[in-house]
């Protein structure tokens, strides 16, 4: 205490703090009970407690200024629902001067197909204690206000029931919920526009990187078809003149041509298409080795590509045609990092990751085989790094790129189990590696050489329909049947196809293309054919990619798919194993 103090004037002092705190604590809880309905809260005890309206009125209590300003309508019903008080929020909501709105019945400003349900809640608050619903308020200026109404009973000394309430207008919050469905849906709609553009923008990547196959691979197109017709020329004359020991170098020539040609349009066809094939276990080995020859014609004589497979490479399960997009992409972002010609190495590795080293690619620890490309171009800022993966991010200049190529790949990757990670220095180069998970399974050797077994000709009298609209295709599948022993009925088209397949005649097996004349497509003439021939098995030719002829990715059973062109004894071991097996 400093000296000269009055203790008792600090007594004084205190008792007042402690009585302003109670004030205080009062007001606070009387807000809290007014904005919960619950006005039994705020009754006053005493001989004042007469009437509400005089305890408001009172001026000397907190909680009446409280009520006066609180963003609520606060008001007292009679037994009878006409108004005994109302706050300044109340008049506002109803557009009335609280002194006209006093002895009103506050169903008069309710909406008329509500009012039925402002009844039900006055009953129910006068037999329950409390009533809560939503009513629609009619104000003198001819709106509609939304409202929450709660309702409370309070009882007097004298026993006439009083009923308390609170008006808590809800346009704000049915505009907000308004402005949110209609926010949500144009969220919605932008996102459908933006997956369509993104789809778009994705295929127009396909066809770019198609682009970049196709002006690399026109010439040597036209050297393949040099060296095939060349070759059948010198067989012809060869034959012609009687000299025929160098008829089978000309044909090996010729077939060698027609093989490379074969390969090169199933791989346009497996970059150009949208369906999405299955993941199967790969040798990745063998699908770089494929691609070597192709990628080496896509950058350029000013570029050497080197590919190093290690040995004992694990298999992976992996989408091979989107591999090969991948691969194909990033040797393409390879070469135009090096304008001025360079090196890009294609690497694979087997990759044991432990647990520091998993953390550090992002992905679960374990076995994985690494597929990397590295070129000795101009390399990358780690600004640039930080964002290649992002969807639509390019450094090209405007309509050079779409941007999808490393996002594409990065998703791949994701979604194979693996992950893509980029090193680069300005001036050295870069390195893009794909972390693939290890198969533990065997892969399927594609061996065409396993289909050349002599066949046993077939004494059953088999019957085969093929239709086809190229004569020399018909001609080739037809002398393939008859080495089998088989009798083959021919037609041009799908309505000449048809009316043989809605006969009588024996048909075993049906060989057709996929694009035919007549009306119908190879598809749709099977599927015809099979409402009277159920059983009906289907051999598909087509030079169109596989999954083509897919209309929702399965073919039905008893279905077949053989890409043209294809070799005679695989033609033939195909139609030989169809024949010959049970539904």
């Amino acid at each position: 205490m400093s000296p000269g103090a009055d203790p008792t004037a600090l007594d004084a002092a205190r008792a007042r703090i402690r009585e302003l705190e109670a004030q205080l604590e009062e007001s606070e809880e009387t807000l809290a009970a007014i904005r919960r309905g619950d006005f039994d809260a705020v009754v006053v005890e005493g001989p004042n407690q007469e009437r509400l309206v005089y305890t408001l009125e009172n001026a000397d209590r907190p909680y009446r200024v409280l009520i006066e300003q609180i963003q609520e309508g606060a008001f007292t019903l009679s037994s009878d629902g006409a108004l005994l008080y109302c706050n300044p929020r109340i008049a506002a909501m109803l557009a009335h001067p609280p002194e006209a709105l006093i002895g009103q019945p506050l169903s008069a400003f309710v909406h008329e197909a509500d009012r039925p349900v402002l009844i039900r809640l006055l009953a129910r608050a006068a037999r329950n204690g409390a009533a809560r619903g939503e009513i629609s308020l009619q104000p003198g200026t001819g709106s509609h206000v939304p409202a929450n109404l709660s309702l409370s009973r309070l009882s007097r000394g004298d026993g006439v029931a009083l009923l308390c309430g609170v008006l808590t207008d809800l346009t704000e919050q049915r505009q907000h919920l308004h402005e949110l469905a209609e926010a949500n849906a144009q969220l919605k709609q932008q996102g459908e526009e933006r997956e369509r553009i993104e789809e778009a923008l994705r295929q127009a990547q396909k066809m770019e990187a198609v682009g970049q196959l196709t002006g690399g691979l026109a010439h040597d197109f036209n050297n393949l078809l040099a060296g095939i017709l060349g070759s059948l020329e010198l067989m012809q004359s060869r034959m012609q003149q009687g000299r025929l020991t160098d008829v089978d170098r000309y044909m090996t020539v010729a077939q060698g041509a027609a093989k490379r040609a074969a390969a090169l349009t199933h791989r346009l066809l497996a970059f150009s298409r949208r369906q999405t094939l299955d993941p199967k276990p790969t040798d990745v080995n063998r699908l770089v080795a494929g691609m070597h020859e192709m990628i080496q014609r896509t950058v350029g004589p000013g570029i050497l590509v080197e590919v190093v497979g290690a040995s004992g490479l694990w298999p992976a399960l992996v989408d091979p045609p989107q591999l090969e997009n991948a691969l194909l992409n990033l040797c393409i972002n390879a070469r135009d990092a090096m304008p001025g010609g360079g090196r890009i190495t294609i690497e694979t590795a087997n990759k044991w990751l432990d647990r520091p080293a998993a953390i550090k690619h992002v992905i679960p620890e374990g076995q994985y085989l690494s597929l990397c490309v590295t070129d000795t171009g101009t390399g990358m800022p780690p600004e640039v790094i930080a964002r290649v993966f992002e969807p639509f991010f390019t450094t090209k200049p405007i309509g050079e790129g779409t941007g999808l190529g490393l996002s594409m790949i990065y998703g791949f990757a994701q979604q194979s189990g693996g992950q893509v990670r980029i090193y680069s220095e300005v001036g050295e180069g870069t390195t893009v590696c794909l972390y693939l998970p290890r198969h533990y399974g065997d892969v399927a050797v594609d061996d065409p050489t396993a289909l050349l077994a002599d066949l046993p000709r077939s004494d059953q009298g088999e019957t085969v329909l093929v239709v086809d609209d190229e004569p020399s295709v018909r001609m080739l599948v037809t002398e393939i049947l008859e080495d089998l022993g088989y009798l083959a009925i021919e037609a041009s088209d799908s309505a000449a196809g048809l009316k043989v397949l809605q006969s009588d005649v024996r048909i075993d097996l049906l060989v057709t293309d996929v694009g035919l004349p007549g009306g119908m497509n190879g598809r749709q003439m099977a599927d015809a054919a099979r409402v009277s021939r159920p059983d009906l098995k289907v051999l598909f030719i087509t030079g169109y990619a596989e999954n083509a002829i897919l209309g929702n990715g399965h073919l039905a059973p008893g279905m077949a798919v053989l890409t043209k062109p294809f070799p005679i004894e695989e033609m033939a071991a195909r139609i030989r194993s169809m024949i010959e097996a049970k539904q």
